[in-house]
């Protein structure tokens, strides 16, 4: 059962089970630690003279230094697939930041920034930062998943930007050359491996128990390792959370889309909410049927994007609400995306372009082996994954007949579906011959243990029912919406979603949720009314 106290900013307690999820990497939480202003950081503690001398022994040469704070490191040999030694094993590194307070720590929090595909180790004195609160007494283990990172980088020969900005068709090409190319090693990419990979590190360390921080795609990740290994959990933080039994075709997401243009205009006051829902209405149609043509430099070679309907989704589905928060005096992408579809609905495209090839300009390029790898691994889709490529598109194209229009917001099925990067039917030619079987969905072993879960009130990407949901897998979990906040949460400008996640870590505890009032709207260009 859930209790809420507001739409804008709510605190509400499970105390059933259940099952579902929302998806994927945006920003990680050291991205957001880089960039958060939080309170000023306590000058850089001098690490003990005994400490600093055992910390430099044997180190890495890749071992992060993070002022005021021992930092140990290592590589542990992993089998790549359990009970499959012939495929060999993988090299799994991990850091962890000591605490700074004297005696031994109280816990260990175990972090995983999302993707999946993100990687933390060399981004540790980040991380510290945004954490410093929790430093005092807690260890940090900073694990990067295996095929990332320190732990075996894995390549397919596919940008993100090569990737994101392709025809659909061309997405799922590249989804079959990747799996093509890892071949029979593709079954050691998922989250139980690397759920695993996390209690290896634990055994190692010593740790009884760990604190579960998942963000994004670590909400899907830290689950999956409560399950595996219960009795390893003490307490979990899920921020842009989704459940495991997720709607593969992205309902939710759709449905956000309205609401958060709707709360942006009603917050700001710069444009109306049912003019700009009416308007992402007339410019999806338009786009359907006739794209727009964009140019840009895209992976550092200027390319001219087909930019339909899909990518129109997944331009409000995954950048847009990212990080909002975080310059609310900015507009950003979402703020300026009310103007730029109200003149595209009037017959300007100007504005829109303009957002389009910014966007272009700025998708990183990372290799997105590990993504797909884990994504077509794990994640719940529309067909039978051990049936016929054959048969899974008829499958797929009767799911897409059955649902509800209605569903999808100012979206067709089609559009919507085809925007999601790791949904949709971007996995349909990956082969099930030397794959992983997708995770199971029903957690049936997840312990007891308080669970908080954070989420974006104008979040697009893992909206606030998906968090619901997430919420819900748990027996005791306490459920807290940023207002004015997107994916993920804690990228907000005051620091106060990261106030409330710290000290649950330290408490168990949610305590006073007060300064949410205080985090500012978002700032909107102003529409023409």
């Amino acid at each position: 059962m859930t209790t809420s106290t507001s739409t804008d900013m709510t605190a509400s307690t499970s105390t059933n089970g259940a099952a579902r999820r929302g998806t994927l990497a945006a920003a990680a939480l050291a991205v957001l630690a880089a960039a958060l202003p939080l309170t000023a950081a306590p000058a850089a503690q001098a690490v003990p003279a005994a400490q600093a001398s055992t910390a430099t022994q044997g180190r890495p040469a890749w071992c992060p230094d993070v002022p005021g704070h021992q930092v140990d490191c290592t590589t542990m040999r992993r089998p790549l697939v359990t009970d499959e030694p012939r495929l060999g094993g993988i090299d799994v590194s991990y850091a962890v930041v000591r605490h700074s307070n004297p005696g031994p720590a109280l816990g260990t929090v175990a972090v995983n920034p999302g993707g999946p595909g993100e990687t933390l180790i060399d981004r540790a004195e980040q991380v510290a930062g945004a954490l410093q609160g929790v430093l005092d007494d807690y260890d940090v283990l900073l694990l990067d998943p295996r095929g990332t990172g320190r732990s075996g980088r894995l390549p397919c020969d596919v940008t993100e930007a090569e990737y994101r900005w392709a025809p659909r068709a061309g997405q799922r090409e590249a989804v079959a050359e990747c799996a093509e190319e890892l071949g029979p090693r593709a079954r050691g990419y998922t989250s139980a491996a690397t759920a695993d990979d996390i209690d290896a590190a634990r055994e190692r360390l010593g740790a009884p128990k760990l604190v579960l921080y998942g963000l994004s795609y670590g909400t899907y990740l830290m689950p999956v390792y409560a399950d595996r290994h219960p009795e390893r959990v003490e307490k979990m933080v899920l921020s842009g959370a989704y459940p495991l039994a997720f709607d593969s075709l992205a309902r939710p997401g759709a449905q956000q889309v309205n609401l958060t243009l709707r709360r942006i205009c009603e917050r700001s006051g710069a444009c109306d909410p049912d003019t700009a829902v009416h308007d992402l209405a007339a410019v999806t149609a338009r786009l359907r049927a006739r794209p727009l043509k964009v140019t840009a430099p895209v992976d550092g070679k200027r390319r001219t994007v087909l930019f339909t309907e899909d990518k129109l989704a997944d331009l409000l589905y995954e950048p847009a609400t990212r990080g909002i928060g975080l310059n609310p005096g900015e507009p950003g992408l979402l703020g300026a995306l009310p103007a730029a579809l109200h003149a595209f609905a009037a017959g300007d495209d100007g504005p829109l372009s303009a957002l389009v090839r910014d966007e272009m300009a700025n998708t990183g390029t990372e290799d997105q082996a590990s993504f797909l790898a884990v994504t077509c691994n794990d994640y719940a889709r529309a067909w039978d994954p051990d049936a016929p490529v054959a048969e899974r598109r008829r499958q797929y194209r009767a799911a897409l007949a059955a649902a509800d229009p209605a569903d999808f917001g100012a979206f067709s099925v089609k559009g919507w579906t085809e925007g999601q990067t790791d949904g949709g039917d971007n996995c349909l030619n990956w082969p099930r011959r030397n794959t992983a079987r997708p995770q199971p969905t029903d957690l049936k072993h997840v312990p007891d243990v308080p669970v908080l879960v954070l989420s974006g009130d104008l979040d697009t990407n893992t909206p606030e029912v998906n968090s619901h949901l997430s919420a819900a897998q748990f027996r005791h979990s306490t459920f807290v919406s940023v207002p004015n906040s997107g994916h993920l949460p804690e990228m907000e400008s005051t620091g106060c979603a990261l106030e409330i996640s710290s000290r649950f870590i330290r408490t168990g505890e949610v305590g006073d949720t007060s300064c949410l009032a205080q985090i500012p709207p978002v700032t909107v260009v102003p529409v023409p009314r």
